[in-house]
C-alpha cells in the first residue's frame, strides 16, 4: 500500500508562458503536489531522514519556478516532476500548477503526472 504526501498551496514567482510579456515580469505560479510514497518508516522512527523533507522539497520547487523560464506550463509542471522523483523514496508524482492572474474570470492550470520508470 502506499501512502501519499501533499504539499499544496506552493506560491512562486516566474517567468514562464507563451506571450513576450508574461515573461517580462514575473507573475504568481499556484503548484500543488501530491506525492506517492511509502511512509512506513517515518511513521515507525518518528526521523525526518526516514520521509520526504517537504521544507527542503518547497524550497527546491520554488527556486525552480523563479531561475528557469518556459513557454508552457506543461514543460515547468515535467521539470517540477523530474526534480521530486530524484528521491528514490517517491514512487509518483502529480504536479498541478495553476496561473491565477493570468485570464480575466478563469485560472488556467495543468496537472502532470509521473511515475518512477
Amino acid at each position: 500500500m502506499s501512502d501519499v504526501i501533499e504539499l499544496r498551496g506552493i506560491r512562486a514567482y516566474g517567468r514562464h508562458g507563451a506571450n513576450p510579456e508574461e515573461r517580462a515580469a514575473a507573475q504568481l505560479f499556484e503548484i500543488d503536489l501530491a506525492l506517492e510514497v511509502d511512509i512506513a518508516p517515518a511513521r515507525r522512527s518518528d526521523e525526518l531522514g526516514d520521509t520526504v523533507n517537504y521544507d527542503a522539497l518547497h524550497e527546491r520547487v520554488v527556486e525552480l519556478v523563479r531561475d528557469r523560464s518556459y513557454f508552457l506550463l506543461e514543460r515547468l509542471g515535467d521539470e517540477i516532476a523530474s526534480l521530486v522523483l530524484r528521491d528514490g523514496r517517491v514512487r509518483s508524482v502529480a504536479v498541478t500548477i495553476a496561473k491565477p492572474r493570468i485570464l480575466a474570470g478563469a485560472t488556467p492550470a495543468v496537472t502532470i503526472r509521473s511515475t518512477r520508470r
